[in-house]
């Protein structure tokens, strides 16, 4: 039997509260109605605030956080913000219960019902709900639809896939848009705004995203609120950094422009004053929300500066996209610079590690070897 851990969030009945555990019981190995997914999926819509709004659909909603066409050998998973949240039984990321967390795996094809997959293949689930409203990838073995996949790239280890994640995926993600938006020609041209701005520098979207504008030729500005971080973001390429506290302060609409273009997973305060302090013209890849959901700001950037705010979603990304970012990451990433901000955690230790990102402490980013 293989190991997962699951985690069970408390109803009001039986007192509330949540419980981590690890189990030998959990993963169904055998091939489940995909149907079953839509049916989890409505319940879940139907009653989003009930305790186990899967259990809404009975027995068959409990099977198909299981549902899909190939069975994963997990190899490893990681921890994202959002994984801490999961372990601590957040209602707006785990949306089911119980459930197993982890928004990434990494692994091998151990059976395969899709022509496009076969045993043996190496391949990548980042989003897609795993984690979320699907068993996800702490786990020795994970069931996903055969769509989900993405080939792991040649030039890229499992672990190290891992440790580039769903974080590494969005910085990605996030780079390529501000370059679609035309981050190359203000950015190395511009005689104003010269600079990028990198906000949440030293976690996971953050450190990589560093590194893969560098590696672009981009002269990157890291904001942080922890001043023995200054070092490692100069490391990973950072030519300087700012405190956080600049960006959190209530600023005017239209502030100074000093940003060629921004990535930014804080949101609230620091994403308004992000948006007023960007050239005219530029571009801001929102990807997070640590300082808040709301955008405190006004059309002003907008219409009188041509500021663009551009969205990542890393979640429902299409598959043309999600090859191009990986292959940027597979280009671009210095896959020594990515080991040197990565530890390794056991699938046990992933609940000390998943409440230590919720409080700040971790940088880098966390792989777990769930067979270690």
């Amino acid at each position: 039997m293989s190991r997962a851990l699951q985690v069970t969030r408390g109803t009001v009945e039986n007192g509330g509260g949540v419980t981590v555990s690890l189990r030998t019981d959990v993963v169904d190995e055998s091939l489940v109605d995909e149907s079953l997914v839509d049916e989890r999926l409505a319940a879940a819509d139907r009653d989003p605030g009930a305790a186990d709004p899967g259990a809404a659909a009975g027995g068959a909603a409990a099977a198909a956080i299981n549902a899909g066409d190939v069975l994963i050998d997990v190899e490893f998973s990681g921890i994202n913000y959002k994984d801490g949240m999961a372990l601590a039984g957040s209602p707006g990321v785990m949306r089911v219960s119980p459930l197993i967390p982890g928004i990434d795996l990494v692994g091998t094809v151990a059976a395969s019902a899709s022509p496009d997959w076969s045993v043996g293949d190496a391949v990548i689930v980042n989003g897609w709900g795993i984690g979320e409203t699907h068993n996800g990838g702490l786990a020795e073995r994970a069931r996903v639809k055969s769509e989900w996949l993405i080939a792991r790239p040649d030039g890229i280890s499992a672990k190290r896939a891992a440790a580039i994640g769903t974080a590494g995926f969005t910085a990605a993600l996030a780079v390529l848009a501000l370059e679609k938006h035309g981050l190359e020609k203000r950015g190395l041209t511009n005689s104003a705004g010269k600079e990028v701005l990198v906000t949440g520098a030293s976690g996971g979207v953050g450190s990589i995203a560093i590194a893969l504008l560098t590696a672009a030729g981009h002269r990157v500005i890291a904001s942080t609120g922890r001043p023995s971080q200054r070092e490692y973001l100069l490391g990973l390429g950072a030519v300087d950094t700012i405190d956080r506290a600049e960006l959190e302060a209530v600023g005017r609409p239209l502030q100074k422009q000093r940003w060629s273009a921004v990535v930014d997973s804080v949101g609230g305060q620091t994403l308004a004053n992000a948006l007023a302090q960007t050239v005219w013209g530029g571009g801001v890849a929102a990807c997070g929300l640590v300082g808040g959901s709301d955008i405190p700001t006004t059309v002003m950037p907008f219409i009188l500066r041509g500021v663009a705010l551009l969205g990542i979603n890393s979640v429902e990304c299409p598959l043309p996209e999600r090859q191009a970012a990986w292959a940027r990451l597979e280009r671009d990433l210095d896959l020594d610079l990515l080991d040197s901000f990565t530890t390794s955690v056991d699938l046990e230790g992933a609940i000390g590690a998943g409440a230590a990102i919720l409080r700040g402490e971790l940088h880098g980013r966390t792989v777990v070897d769930v067979r270690a």
